[in-house]
């Protein structure tokens, strides 16, 4: 390509618009072409980058291991991360032949740092790519490397107490003020350290006498880092001089609290190991409660920084899971902990639920339970209540703990299974379908799962049950026409250019996975993990099941994207999507999964004749 070529492609691409004209040729100086094959490794995981590509033609995988993360094709460009880091957290390989402009390292960083704009835009990408809060001016804790601050992340009280305070006094306080750290200041002023390893390597394995000064155990030669300085730098000098802990001060030079090392772990980790301890270490329900009003900026992180879909449900649902758990605990009567069992169930109980949408939960109490009728409505009201003040919003079907229909003993749910299976309906179906998808939170375990083997028992014999049960999707038609072109509801004028993602993909495929799962008596309720056991039992060869788990978590994502869009523009969360909003990788592959969940709906058809049901 000319010189003129070059810089008018370059230009094209947002932001490089915003370079100087001196800027611009520079780039187009440095730039050289490269041809690259199919499955060639452009960039190693762990390697130190050289180039800044921008791919003319072709395809490009980001990939962790096996899993590809993002995918650029033409007019897009990679690694701008790797290159502001010097290092290559995943790996670039070509998925189709390409071509590529590469532009040397050197001559990027040169210019970010003299372009404002380019600077600006890149450091707020990156951050948006690990944070994707960073956007929003009322939430000011950044996620990225490169521009977080050491008070975004979880900075502990600092407690200080004199340095001649006695062993047994200063356990106490740190008892008291559940800190894992004490410092202490001596008569001069000076600072030191005494964490609860110390009590225990200097303290019990020396014998030492409780009543001895804590001083004699203390650390000195203490690291301060400013509260407003970059977490980063704090993590560089952790490192460097091989700390655990460093003491944390205001710009007033006062003590403000201590960071750790698991502060910073957790901290770019998406938070998900501080939360699961704030859940755990949760004394009252508003603990829980601010506990749980943190799995947001979680599920914006992981999908910012393109983890798959199916780690973040399985991640958020075991969080949930966990706060449903303690929340039970804490408001149960005593006399239902180990005569019951709390389960949830749809979206929730597969563990694909990732954004609070509804309650979809139940309450099987043993027949010999000692309990009160008014005494458990009182409970499973204030469940039900505490739920939607912890931003579970309620179940427009009203399928929760607190309706009596999804509250029984076991032996009458034992009856309504019976006539769910029995007494064929739309809506008994629907329960049924529901009900299948329970897991057992926290209880007795047993009673969910001798309900699901009667199920089993009771669906066997009737050779027509299957049939009515995967009929229903035959009412849903999945939104692709015969020219691979979408198709709208013309009668829907509130979503108008707009499809239901939800009714006409991920409805479709989890139904009639769920229906094969049914009648091959498999107790697993995740959609994934239901697909990989039909490929065993022999129901689906190794391509369809790969390509039928790749279909359901590119929905999944691609509603996942849009919901959260929609979160930040403060709009209500549902299940449609513009296509117009995708790019033109994302078009194709939405038209590709749609054309697999007509592949299995078709195989349902034929399996089940439900053209003659």
């Amino acid at each position: 390509m000319t010189i003129l070529e070059q810089t008018t492609f370059i230009k094209s691409i947002h932001p490089f618009e915003a370079l100087t004209k001196s800027q611009l040729e520079e780039f187009a100086d440095a730039l050289d072409i490269v041809y690259l094959k199919k499955d060639e490794l452009i960039q190693k995981q762990g390697s130190s980058p050289q180039y800044l590509y921008f791919v003319i033609k072709g395809l490009i995988q980001e990939k962790v291991d096996e899993d590809v993360l993002s995918i650029y094709s033409k007019s897009e460009f990679f690694d701008t991360i790797s290159l502001i880091e010097n290092y290559s957290k995943h790996s670039f390989i070509a998925a189709q032949e390409s071509i590529c402009y590469i532009l040397p390292r050197e001559i990027f960083i040169k210019t970010l740092h003299e372009n404002p704009d380019l600077e600006s835009f890149f450091f707020q990408s990156i951050s948006q790519k690990l944070n994707a809060n960073i956007s929003n001016e009322k939430n000011k804790e950044l996620a990225n490397l490169m521009v977080a601050k050491v008070k975004d992340a979880r900075v502990h009280r600092a407690v200080i107490v004199p340095y001649n305070t006695t062993i047994y006094e200063a356990v106490k306080t740190i008892k008291k003020e559940k800190v894992p750290t004490l410092l202490l200041e001596d008569e001069k002023g000076e600072i030191y350290i005494v964490t609860d390893s110390d009590f225990r390597e200097k303290v019990i394995l020396n014998r030492m006498d409780f009543d001895d000064i804590v001083g004699k155990i203390s650390n000195g030669g203490l690291k301060y880092v400013n509260e407003n300085d970059f977490l980063f730098n704090a993590q560089l000098l952790m490192t460097k001089h091989g700390l655990k802990r460093m003491v944390v001060k205001s710009d007033e030079d006062k003590i403000v609290g201590i960071i750790d090392q698991i502060s910073l772990s957790s901290f770019f980790a998406t938070h998900t190991f501080s939360v699961s301890n704030e859940i755990d270490k949760a004394e009252t329900i508003e603990e829980l409660k601010i506990a749980c009003m943190s799995l947001i900026k979680i599920i914006k992180s992981l999908n910012a920084k393109g983890v798959k879909v199916d780690f973040i449900s399985k991640l958020i649902n075991q969080l949930n899971r966990k706060i449903m758990d303690k929340l039970f605990k804490k408001l149960a009567p005593e006399s239902l902990h180990n005569k019951s069992c709390l389960v949830v169930m749809g979206s929730e109980g597969r563990g694909e639920q990732i954004l609070k949408t509804d309650q979809d939960n139940a309450f099987i109490i043993d027949d010999d339970c000692d309990i009160s009728d008014e005494e458990l409505e009182k409970f499973t009201q204030k469940y039900t209540e505490t739920l939607v003040d912890f931003g579970f919003p309620r179940c427009e079907g009203n399928i929760m703990v607190s309706n009596p229909y999804w509250c029984r003993r076991f032996s009458d749910f034992k009856k309504q299974v019976y006539e769910w299976i029995t007494q064929p309906s739309g809506d008994n179906y629907m329960n049924l379908a529901i009900f299948y998808d329970a897991v057992c939170v926290t209880g007795k375990r047993e009673l969910i799962d001798e309900l699901k083997q009667y199920i089993f028992k009771i669906g066997s014999t009737s050779q027509s049950f299957y049939m009515h049960f995967a009929k229903i999707i035959m009412e849903f038609n999945v939104p692709l026409g015969f020219f691979d072109g979408f198709v709208f509801d013309s009668k829907d004028k509130e979503h108008k250019n707009e499809i239901d993602i939800k009714k006409g993909g991920i409805f479709i495929l989890v139904q009639s996975i769920r229906t094969l799962c049914l009648e091959h008596k498999i107790m697993r309720t995740n959609t994934l993990k239901r697909i990989e056991e039909l490929k065993e039992l022999g129901e689906f060869d190794n391509e369809f099941a790969s390509e039928l788990k790749e279909a359901f978590n590119f929905l999944s994502t691609i509603k996942l994207k849009s919901n959260l869009e929609k979160l930040d523009a403060g709009k209500k969360i549902d299940n449609y999507i513009n296509p117009e909003n995708l790019n033109t990788m994302e078009k194709d592959l939405l038209k590709e999964s749609f054309k697999i969940v007509t592949k299995l709906k078709k195989k349902l058809e034929h399996h089940y004749k439900l053209n003659y049901v």
